[in-house]
This record gives structure tokens, sequence and C-alpha cells, in this order.
């Protein structure tokens, strides 16, 4: 909203302090700066504002604003005196200001650096966090003019308001004086402060999901009125899934006698409605979105899931017409799925909600679904019904404009009902945003993500978001990093969904594998090698083994303390005249079932070969398993009745419930009925669920190298990584950060600048990482010159940038012990390569012999600072061997990162080599991590190369490049993106 011409004109309008925020209820509002247009807006607020409430603001009674309040309260100069006000429908609900003030409490101006803050909110929407999320924003607001506290007088009754200061995390000062509570806040943002915004952040986001999930009523707006069209059939899946809430069908080109339709009142619009409708479900034509937005936002319309298409995935225009039906939607409180949306899903017992274009509700289950797209919406809903597989809920956001895959997170960690997150992500708005969300969520239960887009460079059609720079590859080990389990398809992510849907997590690696036929043992086996678990040589069962000796033969090795999961592979019977037998199916089912329900709790899959009845009875289970511990905010959903399901097809995996099942990871019940001991830092092991079956050895054994490395992750996780102390006593943060400032200088280039060999080396020493010295060797002489004073034996070098880190192109020249052979090696390169005055040459004493190794830290605007390792040379570049971790690493990331390379065998001995200091190399990993993470103007490093010795290493060259900072937009205050 621009200021009107009144509006101090020396402090432009501060349009980057709008926001929009999600409130405590899940509801949204706007946050933004208050004008000189606002007078009305203003007394309206106030008068709506109780007595009470405004005696605790004044002080006093106040009945009214007086003309002279009215100019003071709206006219700002946007750096001394500062007002902010929350709107919905463009109507105020709450305000804040502070006003500069001196040590004796008076009005001043910079550089005082203290200013005083008053809140007022309707009290219609007190209890909301409209204070808390206006605290939050205005101390951002502050700290960007140079205010450093907070002063605020509170009445010692308004317990409200002294409560909303008392729980923002920062530091804070009290003292009683002449009848009120003084307190003073420092605004630097502390651990706290960040983990309390960060909580009413995840707690209003996973609530304004749950509003959309768990509706009390549906309007679907634009009901055809003949069967067919997207609405009707939007209307008749509603029915059809039996929702338990209140259902209408809306239509303006109703006729004005239509009562009913398909059994469900018809009206004309929202206004004809006589009670709160919480969701709509909007079918209607692209231009008619904002008639229709409208409508339910003047009606008190909680949410919305916009079906219809026409949006940025149409080109710029689409763009903008998108943005603004966010904006529209925002203003007036809600959230919206989509546009160009599938539709939602929630299988809870108590909601019964299939409000999308799925013709039948899946079954109830314990997987949670989100995906970008409709089309691959469409064929995992298929395929997870054809594999007896059940979801708690299903989100298609079609082109995400609001509601996102991080929005999906908060909700699932919440949510009782799912105990597996599956995600088809084609971009990622927040990639910071996400791997922290991520972490946390994984951390009480697994997240599947399938990325799509990986290799186009762009993001998919009416995906308006920032595009990330940053290679696949990386973006897949910072997944990892935070515990999602990355696979690259659809299929994957379904397989590993049933596994850890339906079993508990395995603790370790070593798998046994039995089964009747011995080939597809050898299959599994190999493939269990391939994907880096410890199979037990394959029990052959032999053809001729009943069910009852593959219930035997299962339970036997359940109870073998020396394997942590069980594949079982299964073949047709042969008979007597050599036809296959194919009718035992349903018997093996049950055997499985049997055994896995009375042995100790580890997982189980089944291999199968066209066994006739096997996949109808996997995919017979009525269920999938109870819910595993976690967080308990959100209401878990009562139990549903089983569900029917069409039986999977041979080539699709399916599941089976075992008998008995207490439930899956979690349940101390199963704990106890296990009988083992549970590895420090891991949940307590249970009773398998389902007991999932696929058509090839590679399908099932990688769903459980998957599960088996994600467990680690929740082992390791339990007992977070450190940053080492030793770097607060070797780092001078001060001394580096005073020579950034001075590199950079008073007016920045926004572009940055690149450091001087000299000037890496003394910034990157502040850090404790010494870099080699080099010096320029611009002819023979003062070749021989630099190499006196560093000291034989030397390197010569060529550091033009088409040569440099190329020593394949001869201009590298190692152990020169004496003059001679320095000026033969000067006279090679030149005559080799060119001019002197082209190649830039130097001399570097040469370094201890160990492995060349390269170290880089680079800042993506998107992901953030990301730290990244791997051997030096083409073979690594070319095969892409490079590790790659998140920036603050601790200690167990650095040692993780010099693990995880293929070629990290040449760092620990291979083929007989010495093993090199990795301990240095963590070290210096650390060191760099904490260079970067403390100076966000450094925003790209890069040793190379790091020769790591034996005994230490040598880090002989360093690129350092200074910009000014980034923004931190998960620093600042809770917002919701604006794409």
């Amino acid at each position: 909203m621009e200021p009107s011409p009144e509006q101090s004109p020396h402090h432009a309008y501060p349009d980057h302090w709008e926001a929009d925020v999600v409130l405590r209820d899940g509801g949204t509002a706007r946050i933004r700066p208050i004008t000189t247009d606002d007078a009305e807006r203003l007394v309206s607020f106030y008068e709506q504002v109780s007595d009470e409430s405004k005696y605790y603001r004044f002080f006093a009674p106040y009945p009214r604003l007086s003309d002279r309040d009215v100019h003071r309260f709206t006219h700002h100069d946007y750096v001394d005196r500062v007002g902010l006000a929350v709107t919905i429908g463009g109507e105020f609900i709450g305000t804040v200001r502070y006003d500069r003030i001196n040590d004796q409490g008076r009005p001043a101006s910079a550089p005082a650096d203290e200013a005083e803050v008053a809140f007022l909110v309707q009290d219609a929407h007190q209890g909301r966090g409209v204070a808390s999320a206006l605290l939050e924003h205005i101390a951002a607001v502050a700290r960007e003019r140079g205010i450093r506290r907070f002063a605020a007088e509170v009445l010692p009754a308004n317990n409200k308001m002294i409560k909303v200061f008392r729980d923002a995390g920062y530091t804070q000062r009290r003292s009683f004086e002449d009848g009120s509570v003084h307190l003073t806040l420092d605004l630097e943002p502390t651990e706290k402060s960040l983990a309390v915004q960060r909580g009413r952040e995840q707690r209003a986001e996973a609530r304004s999901v749950q509003r959309l999930l768990a509706p009390g009523s549906v309007a679907v707006i634009g009901t055809g009125r003949t069967p067919g069209g997207v609405g009707r059939t939007v209307l008749r899946n509603l029915l059809a899934a039996g929702f338990t809430g209140r259902t209408y069908a809306v239509n303006r080109a109703f006729d004005e006698g239509l009562a009913t339709l398909d059994g469900v009142p018809a009206h004309r619009s929202l206004g004809e409605i006589d009670e709160q409708v919480d969701l709509a479900v909007i079918a209607v034509p692209a231009h008619r979105v904002p008639e229709a937005v409208a409508d339910c936002g003047e009606h008190g319309v909680q949410g919305l899931v916009v079906l219809s298409a026409g949006y940025a995935e149409r080109g710029s225009a689409g763009r903008e017409l998108q943005r603004e039906l966010v904006r529209q939607a925002r203003s007036y409180g809600m959230r919206i799925i989509g546009p160009n949306a599938f539709g939602i899903i929630n299988t809870a017992e108590s909601v019964r909600l299939n409000a999308s274009l799925a013709p039948e509700s899946p079954a109830r289950g314990r997987i949670g679904l989100f995906t970008q797209s409709g089309a691959i919406g469409i064929a995992l809903l298929s395929g997870l019904h054809r594999r007896g597989a059940g979801l708690s809920s299903f989100i298609s956001a079609g082109n995400r404009a609001d509601v996102s895959g991080n929005d999906f997170l908060q909700y699932s960690f919440e949510d009782q009902d799912t105990d597996v997150a599956l995600l088809y992500l084609e971009s990622l708005g927040n990639p910071r945003k996400f791997t922290r969300l991520a972490r946390r969520t994984a951390a009480v239960k697994p997240v599947v993500v399938v990325k799509g887009a990986r290799h186009s460079g762009t993001n998919p059609p009416g995906h308006a978001v920032p595009v990330s720079r940053i290679p696949d590859a990386t973006v897949s080990a910072l997944m990892r990093q935070a515990g999602v389990i990355r696979v690259d398809t659809v299929t994957e992510m379904v397989d590993a969904g049933l596994l850890l849907a339906g079993q508990p997590l395995p603790a370790g690696p070593r798998v046994a594998i039995l089964g009747n036929s011995e080939s597809l043992g050898l299959l599994t086996y190999d493939a269990c090698l391939a994907e880096g678990l410890r199979p037990r040589p394959p029990r052959d069962l032999t053809t001729a083994a009943s069910p009852q000796d593959f219930r035997d033969a299962l339970a036997e090795a359940l109870a073998d303390g020396t394997c942590d999961a069980v594949i079982v592979t299964a073949i047709p019977w042969v008979g007597e005249n050599g036809e296959a037998e194919t009718g035992d199916g349903e018997v093996l089912a049950a055997a499985l079932r049997g055994a896995a329900a009375g042995g100790p709790a580890k997982p189980v899959a089944v291999v199968h070969v066209e066994i006739g009845g096997l996949a109808e009875a996997l995919a017979a289970a009525s269920s999938t398993a109870a819910p595993r511990t976690g967080p308990t905010t959100l209401a878990a959903q009562p139990s549903g009745p089983p569900a029917a399901t069409t039986a999977p097809t041979p080539t699709e995996p399916a599941t089976v419930e075992a008998a008995g099942t207490a439930g899956t990871a979690g349940t101390e019940e199963a704990a106890g009925a296990a009988g083992t001991e549970e590895a420090e830092g891991t949940e307590p092991p249970a009773r398998p669920g389902r007991i999932p079956a696929y058509p090839a050895a590679e399908r099932a054994v990688r769903a459980l190298a998957e599960a088996v490395k994600y467990a680690q992750w929740r082992r390791q996780a339990a007992t977070p990584g450190k940053v080492p102390e030793f770097l607060d006593e070797t780092t001078d943060e001060p001394g580096a950060a005073a020579l950034i400032e001075t590199l950079l200088g008073a007016a920045p280039d926004p572009r940055g600048r690149p450091l001087t060999h000299d000037e890496a080396r003394e910034l990157l020493g502040r850090y404790g990482i010494p870099v080699r010295p080099t010096l320029p060797a611009p002819d023979p002489g003062a070749a021989v010159a630099a190499a006196a004073r560093l000291g034989y034996p030397v390197a010569l070098k060529t550091t033009a940038p088409h040569l440099r880190h190329r020593a394949d192109l001869g201009g590298v020249r190692l152990d020169l012990t004496d003059e001679d052979a320095l000026r033969r090696a000067y006279a090679e390169v030149t005559e080799l390569l060119g001019k002197p005055a082209e190649l830039l040459p130097v001399v570097q004493s040469m370094a201890p012999r160990g492995v060349d190794t390269v170290v880089r830290a680079s800042i993506d605007a998107a992901a953030g600072a990301v730290l990244s390792f791997g051997l030096a040379g083409a073979p690594s570049e070319l095969l892409g061997d490079t590790a790659h971790r998140l920036v603050p690493a601790t200690d167990r990331d650095a040692a993780e990162l010099i693990r995880s390379i293929k070629a990290a065998p040449v760092l620990f001995g291979w083929r007989g080599s010495a093993p090199v200091d990795t301990p240095a190399m963590e070290e210096l990993l650390l060191r760099l991590s904490r260079l970067v993470d403390d100076h966000p103007e450094v925003v790209s490093v890069a040793l190379e190369p790091v020769v790591v010795a034996p005994q230490g290493l040598t880090v002989l060259g360093a690129s350092v490049r200074l910009a000014p900072p980034p923004p931190r937009g998960d620093l600042g205050p809770r917002r919701l993106p604006n794409y």
C-alpha cells in the first residue's frame, strides 16, 4: 500500500516490510506499515476495541481517538517512528508502533538505540497470535533501523501482553515502577527466540493445513447442472466418500427454484447459505475465480481448493493472475491449494473427505502423500490402491502458489495418523526451510521424496518460485544430510513407503535370505551387495518347500541375532506332472503372517514370481500398522472399518497384514513382546505390520537399503554432532570482520569482488587456515630469487585462468631441487605454453607428499551455505564424486563428508598406501564452515589443492570471493513466500 504525498518525503514507503503471516489458528493475515491513508481504518478499528483493552493500552479510560491522536498514529517517518498494522479483508485487527527514545525516555533520533513499543489488538482476534507476530516484525524493523532495545510499560493486570513479551525468547529485564511493569527487551535474536519463532511457525502452518483437510463443511463452487464436468465430479466424489460434514453445491447459474442437487442443498451464492462454510472447492473458469474468491472471503470461508487452470502454467500473464489470486485470498485470511490442483483427500473416519477428481477414495492407511503434479497424483493413488496400501491424507497442489511441500511437512510432523510422508516435488521454493523442516520431521517419521525436473535447470510451467543454481547432486546430498530418503522414481517412492509404513526399522544392514529358488536367492544376494547391505548366504528351502517350511525358516531367521532383516523369495511350486501349482498362495501368505507375528520385530519383505493367490492374499490387508509414537499436538482420528481393495497385478508390490500385530515401531507393547534391547537413540522395536511384496528382487532390496540408511541416520540424529570448542580459541572473528569490511569498502559492488592471493591468505589465516605462500615469477631470474627466498625444493606453476589446476597440460613442474632444474623447467613451460605474461607463473615451496583434495564453500541464495569435499583431478570431476553438507557443519558432518565420496578408500590406505591425516582434514572443513557461517559476506571459497599427508595437510591454493551478504529469510520474522 503506497503512502499519500503527505507522507514524510525523505523516507520512502518500505514495501519490503509487508508480509503475509499464518496466525495461531491457521488463518492468514497481512502485516504492513501504517500510512496517512489509514485514518478511517484506524478509527474504525479503535471503535471495535473494548474499553478494557483501551485502558490497558493508555493506562486510563480512552473511549475515542482525537484528531491529534489519529494524525500521530498514522504519520511516521519509518525510522524513528514506525507503525505496523495487521489486516484481514483490508481492515485493521491489530497495531503496533515504536518511538525512538533517549536515555531520559524522550523522543530522539539516531544514534539513540532504544524505542518505546506499544500494541493494541482487537478483542475478537486476541488469542490468535496477532501480538506475537507483530512483535517479530516490529523487532526486525527496529533492528534494520539501528534500534537494539525495546522498552514497554504494561499494567500488572495485562497478563496477555506480559506473556507476549515473556514468551518471545529475547533477553529481557523487568522492574516494577510507579504502578506498572517496566520491560526492556534486547532485540538481538537468540537461540531461544529463533526456536520460539520456528515453533510458532510450525504449529500455525500445521494448523492451516489441518483446517483444509478436516473441514466441517464444504461448498463446491461451479457444480454443473448436468452430470459431468469438474465441479459435479468433485461433488460426486465427496458424497461417495461419505464426507461427515455438510456439503453444498454452488453455481450462480442454478435456477432459483432448484433446492437440491444430488441430494445436497443447491445455492446460487455462498450468501444464501445460512451457516459457516469452512472449505470451498472452486471449479469455475479462471476469469470467474476472483468473484468466487471474494464471495468466499466475505462469508468467512477458511480455505480454498482451486481446481481451475489458466494461471502460471500459461505464461507471464497467467503468472500475474496467479499472484493476484494469492493476494486476494490471503487478504481475507484464506490459504489456497492450487490453482490447477487435483484436490485433497483425508481418509480419517471422522472426516472421510475426498475433495478431488479421484473417482475412488483410497483406503485408510498410515501414508501421507503430497504431489505437485496431478498426473503423478493420479498414478500414485491408482498404484497404491492396486497394491492394497492406504493413505492418511493426500494433497495435489498443482501450481503450489500457496500451500507447498513445506506446509505438508509441518502438518505431517504433528499428524498422528501419518507414519510416512511421501512427496513428489518439481520445485523447492525455499530449500533452506525445506531441509530444516525435513530434518525435524525425519527425526520422528520417514520422509521419502522424488524430485522431478532435476536436470532441466528451470522450474516446471506454473511454478513461480526462485530457481536454485545448485546441482541436483548437491540437492540430493543435502536431503540425505537432513534425513530425507531421496529416490529417483515414483515406483521407488511407493516401494520404500510400503516397507517403512508397515515394518519396523532395521537395526543394521545384515540380511537373511530364504526361499524355494536358489536362483532368485542369488539374485537377491547380489542386489544386497550392490546396495551396500551385508547379506548372509541364501538359504535354499528347495522347490519342495511347503508353506510350513517357509514359516519355520522365517521364524528361525527372525530369532537369529546375527540378522537385522529378512527377505523371503518365492516361486510357484512344481507338481508331479511338471506343471506349476498356483493354489497355495493364500496358505503361504498366512504362514508368513504367522511367523512375522510370532517372532522378534524385524523388517520382512517378500519377492515373489507369479504365485497364484499370493498377490491377492498380500493385498487383502484391511489397514496398515498402528501409528508410531511422535508429536501429539494434532488430534488423532479414530480407526475406520476395513476397506475393500482390488488385487494387485503380478508386476506390482502388494502387502500382507501380520496377524496379531500390535503396531509398528514405537509401540511399547511390541517392544516388550520382542524381548530385545533397543539401540541407544532408536525407537523401540515393534511387531511388523504389513509385509510388503515385490515382483523383483532389486526393488525389494532397494527399499530395504533405504530403510537401513534411514535407521542409521535416526540413530545418529539422536545424538547430534557438535562444533568443537577449539574453534572458539583459535579463530579471530572480530579481526576477520574488520578485514572483510575494509576489503569490501564503504560502497561494495553488489556483484562482489575476488580477493588477491595475499588477501585470501590473510583472511583464511584469521580462522587458522594457513595457505602456503606463492611468489610471482615473471622471468627466470625472479623465479630463482623466489626459490632462494622460499627454499628448495620448489614447484613452478602457471596461474593463468585457462591453466589453473590443469597439471595435465604441462603447466606444473614439481620437485625442482636447484637453480638449474628451475631454469630448465621455466624454459620448457614458456616454450610449450606461451609467454610469461600470458602464463603468470609463480614459485611455491614443495609440500609433503599426500593425496590431493579439493575443499569448497559457496552460498546459494535459496539453499544457503554449502560445504563440499572431493579428490582433486579429472576422474573425480567427471564422475561427480563430490560430497556436500550444509553449513554450519558439525564434527560428525565433517567426518561423514570425507567418508561419503566413492574414492574415500584412497584416504584410508587403499592398496597398501599409507592412510592420510583425516582428522586434520576434518578440522580444516570445520574451520572453513565456521568462516562462512560467521561471515555471510564470504560467498565462495575454493581451497585447491589441499594435499593431505600421513601427518598434517597443506593448502597450496585458495580463491575467495566477497560480496554484500544475501538476505537470510530464515532468520527474519516468519512470513509466507510471495512468488
